[in-house]
């Protein structure tokens, strides 16, 4: 006989707190009012991101904002 789970998404959600325990809410913030700004995400889709799927998209643009950095560098 199987053993029940109370909840489908109890895996899941300690998934996400281990793997997302590293940010705070004043970080939440701080990175949505950069993101808003600088880089023309509307807080809609910030909001609609998974969370693995946004910390992808500020790895993805930290690596692009270092490459111009060190492209400026080359260049000036």
């Amino acid at each position: 006989m199987q053993k029940r789970r109370n909840s489908s998404f109890g895996g899941f959600a300690k998934f996400f707190y281990l793997s997302l325990s590293h940010d705070n809410l004043e970080n939440y913030y701080k990175t949505n009012f950069a993101l808003m700004q600088h880089h023309k995400y509307s807080l809609t889709e910030l909001d609609n991101m998974i969370p693995f799927e946004r910390e992808i998209y500020m790895t993805l643009l930290v690596q692009h904002l270092e490459e111009e950095a060190e492209r400026a560098k080359q260049n000036g």
